[in-house]
């Protein structure tokens, strides 16, 4: 049996593309922000929940109505849901613009199809309101049940969204047009990379523009002026950088059987065999019928018949600092399944002999 490696295009392109800075790195402070809030979405098809916090919210809402409901009466709501309110808020998002929300209800309701999102605010981790929501959900999911109980359920109707449902009313403040320097952070924290970013900008704007910081940051100087530093930034994150590679690695997926290699994976000299015992047991049932005038009894015999089978996979060699060519073609040599292989990986990390970190998920 061939075993399938699959190796990252990225590990074994032979000829290392160079990638923009914009795609390796953030500019530090420059981020989204989470909001969350909480709401009734109303004009569901009785399909709502009946929690008690949901009668609560209900009530306290009518009071902003001017409505008062008599205390300790149920309403005995059918097309109202409690829900919950997520969203993210770009970076400079200003007031007036229109981000998405997520609706999800937190209560008993079973679906949220047909239903609309009454007012209701999005606060950030600080507390104060930067976004208020509003509108009809967009639901992916159904549901349908019959007389006899039977029901059917397709994606999740308990889920939905609102494009464009929040309002931005606050923007929330970053340090891009601040101080004398940017610091942009790597995706992906390597040494190398950090040290050719700050080559490649310091060959277009001249010596100590820019400088490493560590694996991960890289401070440049910047103009102060907002519309200078806006053009100074566009001009630097559309260089092009040629990244550091990465280290050697082995992933194993222990569920799928999946093993990826990474190009710089080497071991050391080491014999490896690989062979399988194979047990077969069949059971033949023989029936022992007498003689007529023999006097016996008609009787069932079980036979059984044992085979063991060994292959017989000869034992090779690996020279000091075998490419990976090499370990995969060995490999396919002595018929490793999946599962053998790994078994091969953790037994030459275990012995010292795989310069790789060996990795299973």
């Amino acid at each position: 049996m061939k075993v399938i490696i699959l190796l990252l295009t990225c590990f074994m392109s032979l000829t290392t593309l160079a990638d923009r800075i914009k795609d390796l790195t953030s500019v530090a402070g420059v981020r989204s922000n989470q909001l969350i809030g909480y709401g009734l979405v109303v004009g569901l098809d009785g399909s709502g929940d009946k929690a008690p916090f949901t009668n609560q919210s209900f009530n306290n809402m009518m009071k902003e109505f001017g409505i008062s409901v008599p205390p300790g009466t149920d309403p005995k709501l059918k097309n109202v849901a409690a829900v919950s309110l997520t969203a993210s808020l770009p970076p400079f998002a200003k007031p007036g613009q229109s981000i998405d929300v997520t609706v999800s209800s937190i209560g008993n309701a079973k679906s949220l199809r047909g239903g609309t999102l009454l007012f209701s605010p999005l606060k950030g981790a600080d507390g104060q309101v930067y976004a208020v929501a509003q509108g009809n959900l967009v639901v992916g999911g159904f549901g349908a049940e019959g007389n006899d109980g039977s029901s059917i359920t397709v994606n999740v109707p308990s889920v939905g969204r609102i494009p464009n449902g929040a309002t931005v009313e606050r923007p929330v403040p970053n340090a891009f047009a601040r101080g004398d320097s940017l610091i942009l952070n790597l995706d992906r924290p390597d040494f190398t990379t950090a040290k050719r970013m700050a080559d490649t900008i310091n060959d277009l704007l001249g010596p100590e523009t820019a400088y490493a910081q560590d694996a991960t940051s890289v401070r440049v100087s910047a103009p102060r002026d907002p519309n200078q530093r806006v053009s100074f930034l566009s001009l630097i994150e559309n260089l092009t950088v040629t990244p550091g590679e990465a280290t050697a690695k082995v992933i194993i997926n222990s569920r799928t059987g999946t093993i990826v290699i990474g190009k710089h994976v080497k071991i050391d000299p080491v014999a490896v065999t690989h062979g399988s015992l194979t047990v077969t047991v069949k059971e033949n049932i023989e029936v022992n019928q007498p003689n007529a005038l023999a006097g016996g009894e008609t009787a069932v015999v079980p036979n059984a018949d044992v085979n063991i089978d060994e292959e017989g996979n000869p034992m090779f060699v690996f020279d000091p600092g075998v490419s990976l060519d090499e370990i995969v073609k060995a490999v396919n040599e002595v018929g490793a399944a999946p599962g053998d292989l790994m078994a091969i990986l953790e037994a030459l990390k275990q012995a010292g002999a795989l310069n790789a970190e060996l990795i299973v998920i």
